[in-house]
């Protein structure tokens, strides 16, 4: 493989039913220099803020052992003798499974605890297989991932969801599971991971009766050509410019978004096109989005902007109804991969007025934080121009 590859990662969870946080934690980390990404998902024993805490001290350090190279017997053994034992049950409180994947295939999958990960490739389930290490219940495996593989990570409360119902008396189970996602990605060949880890996630909150009977969490790498994304917003510096930015979104190859009316009637104006108001996406904190022929989603700007900061800050926009603009940028972003952002230098005198919202920030200032939180919580590529 080669650089043309991207490696997507997105996990989804919820919480046990009744319980403040989720006891199952994942982080992921994309190591450019070295063209390696890592991720880690454990599971706390039990479920609350007391699972929480285990689990994220047993992924913050997973992740740090594995981005430094420590041998997987030196580390398991560093975590697994840093958490308490559970005095009933003689087992450790948090169960782990690392992986850590190059560019060019090569991948490493450690498992302490936790349900035995599966790979998706061209219609078939794969378990690679493992090599038992001298620590108990730990296994190692390695293997070259290809273009189009999905790497299926999860925790037992997927497994486990609707234990105890008529047709599932001990769960969910592995098979179940593994033909659910075979058959669900045949039906959508190009399925994210984001959209694939959400929809394995529902499926087992459905098994559990929508009302979650253990943390759920399910996480999917997926191997693919990088799908890319075009954010324009904001006019030019001087007027110049103006045919340079209409042509660099003309040429752009990929899903295209104007964000500002005044860039908007630029580029209407330049290419002769009509901007349609959708006046069903209107809500009370932001204006309405609009379309135009050629481009895929057109918004107002620095507002819509700063809201779409926030979304991406909490990490979903479940609790937002409707068609909110922002929430539109946000899901189209959730499905890309490389974000370029085409940012015009033009002053709006509108948004140095010192009586409007501190969050009000300059534009400059709102696409160099949305660029930082892509590249560093979402693992996106972002590469941002000024015009």
């Amino acid at each position: 493989m080669n650089e043309q590859i991207f490696i997507e990662i997105e996990e989804a969870s919820v919480q046990k039913n009744g319980k403040m946080v989720c006891g199952d934690v994942f982080l992921s980390r994309k190591l450019k220099n070295e063209k390696r990404t890592i991720a880690v998902l454990s599971d706390g024993l039990g479920s609350g803020i007391k699972a929480n805490i285990l689990a994220t001290m047993t992924a913050n350090m997973a992740m740090s052992f594995t981005v430094n190279d420590q041998p997987v017997e030196r580390s398991a053994r560093s975590i697994i003798n840093t958490l308490p034992e559970d005095s009933v049950r003689k087992i450790s409180y948090a169960s782990f499974t690392i992986v850590d994947i190059a560019l060019d295939g090569a991948t490493r999958i450690i498992e302490y605890g936790n349900p035995q990960f599966f790979v998706l490739r061209n219609d078939e389930i794969i378990v690679p297989e493992s090599v038992k290490q001298e620590v108990e219940e730990l296994f190692s495996y390695r293997f070259d991932a290809q273009m189009g593989d999905r790497i299926i990570l999860f925790s037992d409360g997927v497994t486990q969801s609707g234990i105890g119902k008529q047709d599932m008396p001990f769960g969910w189970g592995d098979k179940k599971l593994k033909a659910f996602t075979q058959s669900y990605v045949h039906n959508n060949q190009d399925i994210s991971a984001y959209k694939l880890s959400h929809r394995i996630l529902a499926e087992a909150l459905k098994n559990d009766g929508y009302t979650a009977a253990d943390d759920i969490s399910c996480a999917v790498i997926y191997l693919r050509r990088p799908r890319k994304l075009l954010i324009s917003t904001g006019p030019p510096y001087t007027p110049e410019n103006d045919e340079r930015l209409a042509t660099s979104i003309k040429e752009f190859q990929g899903i295209k978004i104007i964000c500002g009316g005044t860039t908007a009637q630029i580029v209407s104006k330049l290419w002769k096109k009509d901007i349609d108001v959708d006046i069903n996406s209107a809500c009370h904190e932001l204006p309405p989005s609009a379309s135009m022929e050629g481009v895929n989603l057109i918004t107002e700007g620095i507002l819509t902007l700063g809201k779409l900061s926030s979304f991406l800050e909490e990490g979903n926009t479940d609790s937002v109804p409707g068609d909110n603009p922002a929430k539109q940028i946000y899901s189209l972003l959730m499905e890309n991969d490389q974000i370029n952002i085409l940012a015009g230098t033009s002053i709006n005198p509108s948004h140095q007025d010192p009586n409007l919202p501190e969050e009000l920030e300059i534009r400059r200032n709102v696409v160099k934080k949305i660029a930082r939180i892509l590249e560093v919580k979402y693992l996106k590529e972002v590469i941002v121009n000024y015009i």
